[in-house]
């Protein structure tokens, strides 16, 4: 209701966790739930559901969103699409055996108005040569040493990723979609804190990576650029930070939401002063909303905006939308994999990694990697 002028309305019909005691939550505040249930089969079964909403742990993934998909039921997952290549490729067979269902992927920070703003200078490809892009999601939620460790700390159940795997879609997902994917990839890796306390206070290790860096090379026509990609689960300062900065010879652009009203950009002209101008932004999302255009947009109604966007994708499929910005694809999950995988394959071996990039059908590309000093 808080979002204007639609041509769809979903209906919340049907809920699952294995944990009973949250079903109480959704049936007190939505009349319209038929089914709460702890086997998520339930929902596939029913003749009332269309799509699903799925988020759970990484090893879930390829069970249940091939489940969702092959029950007939539209999907809208959580990054990064499988615990590892292996199981992103099980679930891109089973969208490709399945072309009548919708798949989507959870990624709401583009959705910001100031990544908006991003995209439409990508697109109107003002920059000139650019010179760098910095991306980056910075948490601090594992800064404390003391707190009690959680699965994504688990190489079995986050997967070997780590902090790329959980954060790096977010990072990703502009970069992918106007057409930056790397063509060399350098990770620096880190595991910073190596032992945490679990629910019996016993210490036990810590499996996975906390902070990550990705130093990527892409091809461009105007010239090939660096892409420093971050995603960080311990950044001092930084509580939930996303940002992208790109640096161009006639065009810069800078975007957080560490300050989300403030968009930073540059245009230069030769001979001219450098002199970065500070604008001001307002609710300005991709879907209208009963938000007045002077007020600031936050987290939650990107979330709705993405959401939006699914919904809008379902109806109308993705070339009848009311507006052009669509959910990250499965294809982008796979690409976004592919450069992860040569990031462990890079830290492992203290090299660059080449990524071979050969077009195929699709949304896709096909990428080997091999290893450089």
């Amino acid at each position: 209701m808080h979002l204007l002028d639609l041509d769809f309305q979903p209906v919340i019909t049907g809920i699952c966790d294995t944990n009973e005691k949250l079903h109480g939550w959704f049936t007190d505040h939505f009349d319209s739930i038929r089914i709460a249930t702890t086997d998520y089969h339930d929902l596939l079964n029913s003749d009332q559901i269309d799509a699903i909403y799925c988020a759970v742990p990484h090893n879930l993934h390829a069970q249940m969103y091939t489940d969702i998909i092959r029950a007939g039921k539209h999907l809208l997952g959580e990054k990064p699409f499988g615990i590892d290549l292996e199981a992103n490729q099980q679930i891109m067979n089973v969208i490709e055996a399945n072309p009548q269902v919708t798949v989507a992927c959870s990624s709401e920070f583009p959705f910001f108005p100031g990544a908006q703003r991003v995209i439409q200078a990508i697109q109107s490809q003002d920059f000139g040569p650019i010179i760098e892009v910095d991306a980056g999601f910075l948490h601090s939620s594992d800064i404390n040493p003391d707190k009690t460790i959680n699965w994504k700390r688990m190489i079995a159940i986050n997967g070997e990723y780590g902090c790329m795997g959980d954060l790096g879609l977010h990072v990703f997902h502009i970069p992918l979609r106007m057409g930056w994917m790397p063509q060399r990839v350098q990770a620096r890796l880190t595991n910073i804190v190596t032992e945490r306390p679990n629910a019996q206070g016993e210490r036990v290790p810590c499996e996975t990576w906390d902070n990550a860096i990705l130093d990527c090379m892409v091809q461009a026509e105007q010239g090939d650029f660096p892409m420093t990609l971050r995603t960080y689960r311990i950044a001092p300062g930084e509580m939930d930070t996303w940002y992208i900065r790109v640096l161009g010879t006639r065009t810069s652009i800078s975007y957080s939401t560490k300050y989300p009203r403030t968009l930073r950009v540059m245009k230069y002209t030769a001979g001219d002063e450098q002199a970065w101008q500070e604008i001001d932004l307002g609710y300005q999302g991709v879907y209208p909303a009963i938000t007045g255009g002077i007020f600031e947009f936050g987290f939650p109604d990107a979330l709705l905006q993405m959401w939006a966007a699914f919904c809008d994708q379902l109806v109308n499929g993705r070339d009848g939308m009311r507006q052009p910005f669509y959910c990250a694809t499965p294809a982008e999950t796979q690409q976004h994999h592919r450069v992860l995988t040569a990031a462990l394959e890079s830290h492992r071996h203290g090299a660059t990694v080449q990524l071979q990039i050969t077009n195929t059908e699709g949304d896709d590309n096909g990428t080997d990697t091999r290893r450089t000093s």
